[in-house]
């Protein structure tokens, strides 16, 4: 397991899963506006803190991860399972739905 110096959680995910922070939204539009929990958009942008080791292909051999823990990655709108680890807000994807990585 690959995490990151920010935070340190007890999570171990499997195969090619991808343990990511999504960043905050922001609570106001450009033009001043206050947009309410329930009026907010999904984030798609996050920090990756924990990754597993890599997808098993059939022949046995190891596909290593892409990403590595601090990256900053763009996913997929709806992917991946929310949960709350150490009073964490965090997302579980599969590698799959990670779209983009920052440079």
């Amino acid at each position: 397991m690959t995490t990151s110096a920010k935070s340190v959680i007890d999570l171990k995910p499997m195969g090619d899963r991808v343990v990511v922070r999504p960043s905050e939204q922001e609570g106001m539009t450009k033009g001043g506006i206050f947009l309410p929990d329930t009026a907010q958009e999904r984030p798609q942008k996050g920090e990756v803190v924990a990754t597993g080791p890599g997808r098993v292909l059939h022949n046995g051999k190891l596909v290593e991860m892409e990403v590595k823990a601090g990256d900053t990655v763009i996913y997929s709108k709806y992917a991946g399972t929310e949960i709350e680890v150490q009073d964490q807000e965090l997302l579980v994807l599969g590698a799959n739905d990670i779209l983009a990585v920052f440079t």
